[in-house]
């Protein structure tokens, strides 16, 4: 009876050593699992924040420019981000100006002068009205009567917001080149102009309306000549020669 027993012991404890074996693989099973999920979810991770930073590693080109005359090194500005259409406007607007304003050839003189004052306000128009005066010695009509021609060509346009959050100033960095009517190499200076813009309702003058649109006006405007070379020479060049010695046009 007692041998009856101890047999029944051994296989219970056999059976209980079983089941422990069972319930452990089971469980042991179950950790698997959950770490192979576990490694999952991070690998998932560790890809999605590898995707976010490639924008961070990705290489940006840039082109920089060496001015044959002067050595001044700049990098060629590029857009890569979406346009406002009225900096855009703006910007064509200012290019504009500078080009035909600063320019000067006897054979368009007169059409520009035209052109350029529809962008003008009142006291601007006075300004230059007083410049082109064929009374005035220093007028662009008496000084390169010989037949001296000017081109002007807008290297940069800047924006200046101010501490009110109005955005109505630009500086615009340009070239004049000077070819005088005597003959000789061209003549290259480089010049920094501030302007004060503003938008205004259109002239109800045709001719005016059909030169300036959108109603750009020009308010304020002053230019000076960089300090390359020989600034005594540079500032001898162009339709705004100063007015005063505050290089106020």
């Amino acid at each position: 009876m007692s041998a009856d027993r101890e047999l029944e012991a051994y296989w219970s404890e056999a059976a209980a050593w079983d089941f422990d074996r069972v319930a452990q693989l089971r469980r042991s099973e179950r950790n698997a699992w959950r770490a192979a999920a576990l490694a999952g979810a991070c690998a998932l991770l560790c890809a999605a924040s590898l995707a976010l930073l490639v924008p961070l590693k990705r290489l940006v080109p840039f082109i920089v420019r060496v001015d044959n005359t002067t050595g001044i090194v700049d990098v060629v500005p590029t857009t890569t981000r979406l346009i406002d259409p009225g900096e855009a406007v703006t910007r064509y607007l200012l290019t504009h100006y500078i080009t035909v304003c600063e320019r000067f050839n006897f054979a368009t003189a007169e059409s520009d002068y035209a052109e350029c004052g529809a962008f003008h306000s009142a006291k601007r128009n006075e300004e230059w009205s007083a410049l082109w005066s064929p009374t005035n010695p220093a007028s662009p009509l008496n000084r390169y009567k010989d037949g001296t021609t000017i081109r002007a060509s807008v290297v940069s346009v800047s924006f200046f917001r101010r501490a009110s959050g109005t955005t109505d100033l630009a500086q615009v960095r340009y070239i004049k080149r000077l070819r005088r009517g005597s003959g000789g190499e061209e003549e290259v200076t480089h010049w920094i102009a501030t302007l004060q813009y503003a938008y205004a309702k259109p002239s109800k003058d045709i001719r005016i309306r059909s030169l300036n649109p959108l109603g750009f006006k020009i308010l304020d405007f002053s230019t000076e000549p960089e300090v390359i070379g020989e600034p005594a020479a540079a500032a001898r060049i162009g339709p705004s020669s100063p007015i005063d010695s505050g290089g106020r046009r």
